[in-house]
């Protein structure tokens, strides 16, 4: 699908985020369309076709977390990226488990979200997402029980001081291993392997 054909929708109670977001992704050539709170958004998502959402994680009037929630319910799919500030990883998490495709932390490369957003008007077909997930349980079975460890720690958003003292082992060690787990896993982020896990059905503690 061509991105002019893809309408992506900015949910944030912000007017200059969304303006700024509208500014970027119509400069890359998408087609834009701005909601100032989820309820709005809610409101016209069961017409929706073609098109992937926005949105932020924390807002006055429904989180980002509740408004997919009740996308879930919606007979066509709408791909959802969530925006997160420092800290509300888990919460970006909890998102995810939600339906969310991906999270993206504050502050970050504009090219980090276009990409994201193509990823959402590119998704792979049933077949493929099969042999996308087979690969990824493939390189779990590569991680050690104490990757793995870290690895469930790391993916429900504790920081390693967290998971080295419910491990009983130093932050520096954590570092180690979730380094391992990054090479392992073939993850270019936090993110990326954050989705591994969920897709797989990584049990996360």
């Amino acid at each position: 699908m061509e991105i002019g054909d893809y309408i992506v929708h900015i949910v944030d109670d912000e007017e200059p985020v969304r303006k700024s977001l509208a500014f970027l992704l119509t400069v890359a050539g998408f087609t834009v369309r701005l909601h100032d709170s989820a309820t709005a958004f809610a409101a016209t998502a069961p017409s929706i076709k073609n098109g992937c959402l926005v949105t932020d994680l924390r807002m006055p009037d429904m989180s980002g977390v509740e408004l997919l929630q009740k996308l879930r319910n919606l007979p066509t799919r709408i791909p959802s990226i969530v925006i997160t500030g420092h800290g509300d990883v888990p919460m970006a998490v909890e998102a995810m488990k939600a339906g969310a495709l991906d999270f993206i932390e504050k502050p970050f490369e504009d090219e980090v979200l276009i990409d994201a957003i193509k990823r959402a008007a590119e998704e792979l077909s049933k077949d493929n997402a099969e042999q996308d997930v087979s690969a990824i349980r493939a390189r779990l079975g590569l991680l050690s029980d104490r990757e793995r460890e870290v690895l469930s720690g790391v993916v429900a958003g504790l920081p390693n001081k967290t998971i080295a003292y419910d491990l009983d082992i130093s932050p520096r060690t954590v570092e180690v291993h979730r380094a391992n787990v990054m090479a392992k896993m073939e993850a270019r982020s936090l993110p990326e392997l954050v989705r591994m896990a969920l897709a797989a059905h990584f049990d996360l503690k």
